[in-house]
């Protein structure tokens, strides 16, 4: 147990920036639609912040500048999903070896995801 609640705290630490980044900016995406055409074309922080989470790439300040690979931060991005839903599975592990009774976890996890479907259904209703 003292096993899985370190690597549940240290890979949870490790990830927390790039998964807040990510969180943030495609919230950022939600609420803000104005798409850019090319990545060249971002110039505030937020439309570089939002090319980075929609092009794995920092938009070039020139248009004659070489353009980025998105090769590393892609692999890394890779390494942060398996990371972060090897992390969530060691969260429910805990929550559910550790709390008691176990009903408010399950009713958690019903929620999580009856609401979203519940929001995705009310939104095609006309």
């Amino acid at each position: 147990m003292r096993f899985i609640r370190r690597a549940h705290l240290f890979l949870g630490c490790f990830f927390t920036p790039l998964l807040l980044f990510y969180i943030l900016t495609g919230w950022y995406q939600t609420v803000n639609q104005n798409r850019l055409k090319h990545p060249s074309e971002a110039e505030t922080l937020l439309q570089k912040f939002r090319v980075v989470h929609s092009d794995q790439i920092y938009p070039a300040e020139q248009e004659f500048e070489k353009p980025s690979s998105p090769r590393y931060f892609k692999a890394l991005v890779v390494v942060m999903s398996i990371a972060a839903t090897l992390t969530i599975a060691l969260g429910l592990v805990l929550s559910f070896k550790l709390f008691k009774p176990v009903w408010p976890v399950w009713l958690c996890l019903a929620l999580g995801v009856l609401l979203p479907m519940l929001m995705l259904w009310l939104g095609q209703k006309r």
